[in-house]
């Protein structure tokens, strides 16, 4: 192996290809006061696409994309296994028609069921079901199992990761 070379943005790395740090040494030379942030995000970014990617492969055995085990979880989490259509997007940070889609595909499979809230008629209540909460708690043991794709990274770094990331949310607006 080659000797590690330095970069502003993670110490020492080896001399393999890397995109990320050859693109970082790219706008070093073209951009030097953005080329940390451009790192920054892009090592995010493709952070995101490898975690998905592993969280996706312990969810394929249970036919479940993330979005899908994310809308279950929420609902197993209620007291009552029900919650408004609409406060599912706010809680799980996405669009309402995401959450339509994502409920629709459960409930052809036995999964959610939906209806009218017995408090306001205009308000469309998501169910679990008794096979959702089952699958719902298969799929986490499945995922607690395989660190949710960070397995290999100890706990502390972890942390240190969605506090890092926590910043981002806040200078972005996604949280107070």
């Amino acid at each position: 192996m080659r000797d590690p070379v330095k970069t502003t943005y993670g110490g020492a790395v080896p001399q393999t290809p890397d995109p990320i740090s050859e693109a970082h040494r790219q706008w070093s030379l073209r951009w030097p006061e953005h080329a940390d942030h451009m790192a920054a995000v892009t090592s995010v970014m493709r952070a995101q696409q490898l975690l998905l990617s592993r969280i996706e492969a312990v969810l394929k055995p249970y036919a479940l994309t993330f979005a899908a085990y994310e809308a279950l979880r929420l609902l197993a989490f209620t007291r009552t296994g029900t919650l408004p259509m609409g406060k599912m997007g706010t809680r799980l940070m996405v669009h309402p028609a995401s959450v339509t889609n994502v409920i629709g595909r459960l409930e052809q499979r036995g999964l959610v069921g939906r209806g009218p809230s017995p408090d306001d008629r205009r308000v469309v209540l998501a169910r679990i079901t008794p096979a959702g909460r089952d699958l719902a708690e298969e799929a986490t043991r499945a995922l607690n199992e395989a660190g949710f794709g960070l397995a290999d990274v100890p706990a502390a770094e972890a942390a240190g990761i969605t506090t890092a990331l926590r910043a981002v949310r806040v200078s972005a607006g996604d949280l107070d």
